[in-house]
């Protein structure tokens, strides 16, 4: 399915896509809507906490990272469920990994909240 579109056309398809992904991914994955509900509150949060435009931009940069991980991990999680129901070591490793992937991404997210509202 390669997108025959191009130039303009092509970004008006990459967007409308990119939007389905994420219309689908909040209504499909809870977790994802849990962190779009605590990106509601943090952005907001850090434009009034962050001292400088660097500490707001890296509070703002943490909260979409994981989203963006987030993201991944459920695509990740869709292909292997794709293929089947049978278990596969080589898909719960997938799985495995996408999660731990979001659970690094939370813990920088603390980390750099933390060390903002430290100094």
């Amino acid at each position: 399915m390669k997108n025959p579109d191009t130039g303009i056309a092509r970004l008006v398809s990459a967007a409308r896509y990119s939007r389905q992904g994420l219309i689908s991914a909040y209504r499909f994955e809870a977790a994802f809507r849990q962190e779009v509900w605590l990106a509601v509150v943090l952005i907001p949060l850090a434009l009034i906490v962050g001292d400088s435009w660097l500490e707001r931009a890296a509070l703002i940069s943490a909260t979409l990272l994981l989203l963006i991980v987030e993201l991944l991990n459920s695509a990740i999680e869709s292909v292997v469920d794709r293929v089947g129901d049978d278990y596969h070591e080589l898909s719960g490793r997938a799985k495995d990994m996408g999660s731990a992937a979001v659970l690094l991404t939370m813990i920088l997210l603390a980390v750099v909240w933390l060390a903002v509202l430290a100094t």
